[in-house]
Parts: C-alpha cells; structure tokens; sequence
C-alpha cells in the first residue's frame, strides 16, 4: 500500500541487523562504558569504534565524543567512528558549533595561536586536519551551506597554512569539489520539485468518464513501452536518481524531534529539517503504486485489463531480478489495492502464477522474513559482482525507514547518567552506511526518455477515481458499493462534465 515518511507507533518492525548488544543496552541497569580522556587518544583498533586500547564505546559524555574526532600529531580517528559521530552528533550540537569546538580544541592542542609555529609538530597535524575536514565535505556536504562553515574551515587551514603552502592549494580543490557537489544538490532539489508539480497536476478522475464511451485518445502504458525489462530498467534509473539525491543526515533528521526520552531540544529549526529528498522519495513510491492501479483500471474490456496486469507482472519479476526492491513493492502494491484487487472476472482471465510467487517473496509475515533474505542475497551478489547490472540494490525504501523509526524510537539518545548512548548510533550508522553504498550505484542502462516522461507525467486515478473505474469495468457486488458507486458517479462526472461545459463556455 502506498507509503508515508513516518509509520504510525503500530507500524514498527524489528531492525534486521539489530544487534544483541543494542538489545541490552537500552537498560537503565546497563553499565555504562567512559573510557579514560587522558591526552589525545590512541589509534582505534578492531571491527568497533573503541576509544584508546578499551573495548568499543556504548556511551560516553558528549565532551568525550567530541575529544575522540579529534585529530593529533600522532593520532586519526577511524572512519567508521567519524561518520557514526558526524551522523549522529547533529542530535545534540548543530554542525557549526561542533566545527567551531573541534577547531577551538585544535588551536589550543596543537598551540596554532601561537607565534612562531613549531613548524615539525604542525606538518605532522596538517594532513590529518586536512583528511577530516574533507570527510566531512564528503559525505555531509549539505552541513557546508552554511557560510559559518565554510568560514571556520578556511580559518583552520589559515592557520597552519605557514608550515606548507600545498595546504591553501588542497583546500581550494576540496572547496571547488564541495561546490560542484552542492551546485548539484540543488539542482537535484529543483528537478524534485518540476516532478512533485508535474505529478500533482497528473491526478485527474476526468478520463473515468471515457470508460462508458468511445474509447478516448489517451496513451496507455503498454502503447509507451510493451517490453518488461525495458521499463524495468528504466524503473531503476528513477530509483537510483531518487537515491543519489538522499544525504546521510535525512535519516536522522526525518526523526529529529521524535525521541521524547532525550531531554536535550532539537538543534534543528524547522527551516533547517531538511529531508526533502526523502520524502520525494516516498512520494516516488506512491506515485508508481497508484499508477499501476491506474493502468490496470483504466482499459473497458476484460481481456486488456488482463494483458496490463500480466505485463505488471513481467516487470515486477524483472525488478526483482535486477535487485530493484522498492518498484518491485510498488508494483505489488498497487496491484494489491483494493480497487484492483476487487476484480475477480479480470484476474481469472491474466495467468497469475508468477505473481503469487513474487508477493510471497515481499510477504509481510516474519517481518519481511522473505523480503530480508532476498536482500542479503542481492547484497552479497553486489558485493562479488564484476558487472556493474549485478551490483544494483535498491532496499524497499519505506521499510528502510520503519527500521530507522523502530531504532530510533526503541534506544534513548542518552543514558539516564546523561551520556550519549553512542551504542545505538553504531547500529544507525551501519544501516545508513550500506544504504549509503547502495545509493551510490550509476544506472548502468541506457535511458529512454518518453519512458521516463510518461512515469513521471502519465495522468493517475485518485483512490475515488479508482474506486469508481473498477465499479466501471466490474459491476458493485453488495448494496455498499452500489452506494458508493452512486455516490462516486454523481461526484466525479459531474466534475467533469462541468469542466467539459466551462472549457465550451470559454471557447466560444
């Protein structure tokens, strides 16, 4: 069915990968794990964010958090722990603030206030400022348009700038980068916004009328494109461009305000709550629900009805095959919403037997036990794939997020001594990261642009127009759709009709 951003608290499932760990730290009774702030930290070691030589952190002061990004002479935090602390950390200090402390702490470590410079000291710091600085332009380069950002960056290499003229010309290239990257995203912003118009205005319940006369002069799917893997791929590349636009920090953003257990407030405005792009997303996945429904309702006569929902069918399949598990969803679901579902003489005429096997593979029980396994298969072939039609996953997004919502909304931010209860954040920042790794897949087919035309603009059913196309093609069975029945007659032709007198009136 089609999908919203947030599910209801009824709604939750239980993380794939949801750690034993994860299970028990949520306990008031848990210890808590602070390893010892003496001096800078030592190199990281094993599969885990550690501090020092300990074991992998489960919570910490924020203060501490923040000591461990930090980078020294002899000292780079791990990657993992970098984009688990950058991720997370926009939950208790908005990015600029945690650049200005991570700067401030720098200065005074490293003594760059001071005149002259120890010049050997800071050519053994340069680089690693430099590496992290980058990192984080990289994988949160939204975090950087904010001009306070950009200021404390060109500040921090101001100063060691002194000991190595190659760092202005480094900074300049990651400069250049960040701003190629965030020309894109807004352009990527835009193209969203064209597509929600185009979409919004391709709602119309005027063609129901065409149903019960002349068959109306009005493209149809299979008219466009009658090859299954055809449209699947192209399916797939509006996928992976929905997917390409999805920053990190939108998973943590989409619930910013959702942990009534934190005491700490949100440090994001509104404004600033940024998660367009995912929620363009779902609006995608709803969109193509709505019209399969659409193409499946619309044709007059029994046997083209059939043919469309055996055509769905092929194209499911081909999703599946490809690895794209969020068209596959939408497909299944659309063909699963009531309307369509209601028509009995039409599905006994289509052959279904492939469909039933691909609505076991998406089937809900064991929550999405199917579903899951698939996934980790694909993933794996992904992983060992020489080509690149073998490496595309695309997750069933909304059930993604339902993970994301059940982690955030199972664990506390924080424990009850006030500690960042970093354990958690491990666990988010690892089903974000594969996402990440999936997201960054180029469509490797060619694109067919009166396709993607027809996806984005192709006019669908509201669920009344729906509704009253199927009683259309199937007479109502009961006194209650005969109601509604009359009751959707009466309200949408009439519409149209007086559109259709209107639009006279003004031409002549």
């Amino acid at each position: 069915m089609p999908q919203t951003v947030c599910p209801a608290a009824g709604t939750m499932f239980t993380p794939s990968g949801f750690s034993p760990h994860l299970a028990s730290t949520c306990s008031e009774a848990d210890p808590v794990t602070e390893p010892e702030d003496e001096g800078g930290p030592q190199e990281a070691r094993g599969p885990g964010a550690c501090l020092a030589d300990g074991p992998p952190i489960t919570s910490a002061s924020l203060d501490t958090l923040i000591q461990h990004l930090v980078p020294t002479t002899d000292y780079y935090p791990e990657k993992a722990y970098v984009f688990t602390f950058l991720l997370s950390a926009r939950l208790f200090i908005s990015p600029p603030e945690l650049l200005a402390r991570l700067c401030e702490t720098c200065i005074k470590q490293q003594q760059l206030d001071q005149s002259p410079l120890d010049m050997a000291k800071v050519r053994k710091f340069g680089p690693k400022i430099l590496q992290l600085l980058t990192e984080w332009t990289e994988t949160f380069p939204t975090d950087f348009r904010e001009e306070k950002m950009v200021g404390l960056f060109k500040d921090i290499i101001h100063r060691i700038a002194p000991c190595d003229e190659a760092y202005w010309k480094t900074l300049n290239q990651v400069l250049q980068t960040l701003s190629q990257k965030l020309a894109a995203i807004a352009q990527g912003e835009e193209s969203i916004v064209k597509v929600n118009a185009s979409s919004v205005s391709s709602i119309s319940d005027k063609l129901v009328a065409f149903k019960t006369k002349s068959p109306p002069i009005q493209k149809d799917m299979l008219t466009i494109c009658n090859d299954p893997y055809t449209l699947a791929q192209q399916l797939t590349h509006i996928e992976l461009e929905h997917l390409s636009h999805i920053g990190p920090e939108e998973f943590v953003q989409a619930f910013v305000q959702k942990d009534k257990l934190d005491s700490t407030q949100p440090c994001f405005s509104e404004q600033k709550k940024k998660t367009t792009n995912l929620e363009a997303y779902v609006r995608w996945f709803n969109r193509l629900c709505y019209l399969v429904a659409t193409e499946i309702c619309m044709p007059a006569k029994k046997k083209q009805r059939a043919q469309v929902i055996e055509f769905f069918i092929d194209v499911a399949r081909e999703c599946f095959n490809i690895g794209n598990f969020n068209s596959l969803m939408a497909i299944i679901s659309g063909m699963n919403m009531s309307p369509v579902s209601r028509l009995k003489k039409t599905w006994g005429k289509a052959k279904t037997a492939k469909y039933f096997i691909l609505e076991h593979q998406m089937d809900p029980t064991g929550n999405f036990y199917n579903y899951r396994t698939a996934l980790r298969g694909a993933a794996h072939r992904s992983q060992t794939a020489n080509s690149n039609r073998e490496k595309i996953v695309i997750p069933f997004f909304s059930l993604l997020i339902k993970d994301i919502y059940f982690l955030n909304e199972g664990c506390a931010n924080r424990l009850p001594n006030g500690h960042v209860h970093f354990a958690k954040f491990v666990e988010l920042a690892r089903q974000v990261g594969e996402f990440m790794t999936w997201k960054q897949m180029e469509c490797p087919f060619e694109t067919d642009r009166s396709i993607l035309h027809y996806l984005h603009t192709a006019p669908i059913f509201s669920e009344d127009g729906l509704y009253l196309a199927s009683y259309e093609s199937e007479s109502p069975e009961n006194q209650v759709e005969k109601d509604r029945w009359k009751a959707l007659r009466s309200n949408i032709l009439g519409k149209t009709k007086e559109l259709k007198e209107l639009k006279e009136h003004h031409g002549s």
